[in-house]
């Protein structure tokens, strides 16, 4: 047991957070023309800057890495210009955030690929899942799968989109290894039938993940880097027949990285935590820099496994949506706002920057 708190700064690499409470991605669809966050962006993410640390709305490192209508880039001059605007709208009010880096492989739809292409996947096997596009979910297109020689080419765009964040004023960028997206995808066999050096066995099979961030560290230094992961996570109809081995393989690789964190959504994403057997403990004790843990967090079991060293900053999602005041809410133990559902994905500034802070809300 530690005395640690939730509410006390943090190191992060060579960064002070200005308590250990981290703001999960949330894609919100509110991406302008060319795929451009706008000013609403800066205000909405400007307004949660008390979180410790803010990690961006999944964000696609190429037009083929798009897999929802309205979501933001990270490829084109006006999208790094876009997101300048969100990140001196969250240091102007102290705050830290990185950019989420995306990839959505199988997880698209022909209408948001170029000229009407196949989504790209490691195999060509359909995901079981839906996305949004023209304004409805739907069931997501049937993948084609990549040829060995393209993946230095998804690397390479990892690459330059971590280059386009740090233009962009972010403090770093978190790798989207989760949640059955792309990199996601390769580690599962469920997904990924390859016969090559990307599929088979556990080395294999991480390849893809570990190349994109050894690329990424490259370019903007491990200190700058961190990753998500899902080990157990059917998101998106993705399968493992051996997480345990495979995850733990991946965060051993990770930790030679030196990368300075990996986000675990621990369960089911969004869903329940003990969905299969795994030992996130063992994630924790391989991994020497920052463990964040994420799902299904509120505040008394944060302030539990703070307490008990089983990880060391804690992700909190939807609750940042209505609550954009939420560190300060959870250190009153002040009431939480609901989110209005019908908001969640696409539109304006309801249901995005208009769920008031707990001083506003209470003076009318």
């Amino acid at each position: 047991m530690t005395s640690k708190t939730l509410f006390e700064p943090y190191t992060l690499g060579s960064l002070t957070l200005s308590n250990r409470i981290v703001m999960a991605p949330l894609t919100r669809n509110r991406a302008g023309p060319g795929f451009v966050p706008g000013d609403l962006a800066a205000e909405y993410y400007g307004q949660r800057a008390s979180a410790g640390l803010l990690i961006s709305e999944a964000t696609q490192i190429s037009q083929q890495g798009q897999g929802y209508q309205d979501t933001p880039g990270i490829y084109s001059q006006a999208q790094i210009d876009g997101w300048r605007k969100v990140t001196n709208a969250v240091h102007t009010k102290g705050g830290r955030i990185f950019l989420q880096l995306w990839h959505v492989g199988r997880v698209s739809h022909v209408d948001l690929q170029e000229h009407g292409a196949a989504p790209v996947a490691p195999s060509a096997i359909r995901a079981a899942t839906k996305t949004f596009v023209n304004n409805g979910f739907v069931e997501v297109s049937e993948p084609r799968a990549l040829a060995l020689d393209e993946l230095a080419g998804i690397v390479n765009d990892f690459r330059q989109a971590a280059a386009n964040a740090i233009e962009a004023g972010f403090d770093g960028v978190e790798i989207h290894g989760a949640n059955g997206y792309l990199l996601d995808q390769f580690a599962k066999d469920g997904a990924n039938v390859r016969t090559d050096a990307y599929g088979g066995s556990v080395e294999n099979r991480a390849r893809l993940m570990l190349d994109v961030t050894a690329a990424v560290v490259e370019e903007i230094g491990a200190e700058r880097t961190g990753i998500r992961i899902s080990p157990i996570s059917p998101a998106n109809g993705v399968s493992s027949g051996a997480p345990q081995a495979q995850f733990d393989y991946i965060v051993d690789q990770l930790d030679a990285l030196g990368i300075v964190y990996v986000h675990v959504v621990e369960g089911a994403t969004g869903g329940p935590r003990d969905v299969a057997p795994f030992d996130f403990g063992s994630l924790r004790r391989r991994f020497n820099n920052t463990y964040i843990a994420n799902n299904g967090y509120d505040l008394d079991l944060a302030a539990s496994q703070l307490a008990d060293g089983k990880a060391d900053l804690f992700a909190f999602g939807r609750p940042f949506i209505a609550n954009p005041d939420l560190v300060e809410r959870l250190r009153t133990r002040a009431p939480l706002a609901e989110f209005n559902p019908a908001t969640l994905y696409g539109g304006g500034s309801a249901g995005y920057t208009d769920y008031p802070a707990i001083a506003a809300s209470s003076h009318p």
